[in-house]
C-alpha cells in the first residue's frame, strides 16, 4: 500500500510542475509576449489565464499604464526674437504595440524615453523658433503644446508607444534677459502712467474751469434777483411811506423824528453840537409839538 502511494504523490508533484509551468495570466494592467526559441509566437493583451509549452516557450510582460517622462532640468530653446528661453516640460505616454516596442527598443523603457525626450526636444526647439517670447509665454503655449504633442505621437507610434500629451510646465527667461524685459516693462508702464497722469491732470482744470464758470453765473444772477427783490422792496416801501405822509403828514414828521433820534443816540461815543432851541429837539420838549 504504502509502496503504491508513492509513485502516485511523485506523478502529482509532476503533473503539479508541468501545469504550474505551463500557465500564465495575464493582469489588465500589462501586455504579454510569448516567446518560442527566442522568436515571438503570441501576443497576449486581454487579462485572463493562458496556457504555453513548458520549457519551450516563454512569456515576458509590458506595462501598459500610462507613465510619465519628467525633465530633470530646464532645456534652453531660442525663440524668432534670437532670445534664450528655458522650458520645463512633461511627456505623458504608454505602451499601445508590445511587439513593435519589443523589437524597436528591446522592451526597454529607458531606451523608449529617451527617443521620447529627443523628438519632444526637436519639436519644441522647431515650434520656438517660430515664435516670440510673448507667444510661448502665454499667447500661443496651448497650440505649442498640441502641435508638439501630434508630431510626438506620430513618430512613437513607430516603436509602439503612444504620447498622450506632451505639458510645458514652466518658461523662464535667462536672469540678464529677464531683467531687460523687466526694464521695458516698468519703462512702458511708467510712461502709460504718466499720460493717465497729464490726461487725469486736463480733465480736472477742465471741470473746475466749468464749476467756475458756472459759480459766477450763479452769482450774477442769485445778485441780480437780489437787486430786483430790493428794488420792488423799495418801491413798495417808498410807496407805503408816501402813502402814510399824504394820509397824516405829521404822523409822519413825527415817525421820521423818532428814527432819527434812534440813529443819532445810538453809539455812546457820538457829540453832537446843536442848539436847544433847534427842530430837531422839539418832539422831545413837547410830544404834541406838531399838532400845535
Amino acid at each position: 500500500m504504502n509502496k503504491s502511494i508513492g509513485p502516485l504523490v511523485i506523478g502529482l508533484l509532476i503533473v503539479l510542475v508541468v501545469l504550474s509551468m505551463s500557465t500564465y495570466t495575464v493582469d489588465q494592467r500589462q501586455n504579454a509576449l510569448v516567446f518560442q526559441l527566442g522568436e515571438v509566437v503570441s501576443v497576449k493583451t486581454k487579462p485572463g489565464l493562458y496556457f504555453k509549452l513548458p520549457l519551450v516557450q516563454n512569456v515576458r510582460y509590458f506595462d501598459t499604464r500610462i507613465l510619465t517622462l519628467d525633465s530633470t532640468d530646464p532645456e534652453r530653446f531660442i525663440t524668432s526674437e534670437k532670445k534664450n528661453v528655458l522650458v520645463d516640460s512633461f511627456i505623458k505616454w504608454r505602451v499601445i504595440d508590445a511587439r513593435q516596442f519589443y523589437v524597436s527598443v528591446g522592451g526597454d523603457e529607458t531606451r523608449a524615453a529617451i527617443r521620447l525626450n529627443q523628438t519632444v526636444n526637436d519639436g519644441l526647439r522647431a515650434e520656438f523658433g517660430r515664435r516670440t517670447i510673448n507667444e510661448v509665454v502665454s499667447g500661443r503655449r496651448d497650440e505649442i503644446m498640441r502641435t508638439i504633442q501630434a508630431k510626438a505621437d506620430q513618430d512613437a507610434r513607430k516603436i509602439g508607444v503612444q504620447v498622450i500629451d506632451v505639458r510645458i510646465k514652466r518658461v523662464d527667461l535667462p536672469e540678464t534677459v529677464s531683467e531687460n524685459v523687466y526694464r521695458r516693462m516698468e519703462a512702458e508702464r511708467k510712461q502709460v502712467a504718466n499720460e493717465l497722469r497729464s490726461t487725469g491732470a486736463a480733465e480736472a482744470e477742465k471741470i473746475k474751469a466749468d464749476a467756475d464758470k458756472q459759480k459766477d453765473v450763479i452769482v450774477a444772477e442769485a445778485y441780480r434777483d437780489a437787486q430786483r427783490v430790493k428794488g420792488d422792496g423799495d418801491a413798495k416801501a417808498a410807496a407805503i411811506y408816501s402813502a402814510s405822509f399824504g394820509k397824516n403828514p405829521e404822523f409822519y414828521a413825527f415817525y421820521r423824528s423818532m428814527q432819527a433820534y434812534r440813529e443819532s443816540f445810538k453809539d455812546k461815543s457820538d457829540v453832537m453840537v446843536l442848539d436847544p432851541s433847534a427842530d430837531f429837539f422839539k418832539y422831545m420838549k413837547n410830544p404834541r409839538a406838531g399838532g400845535q
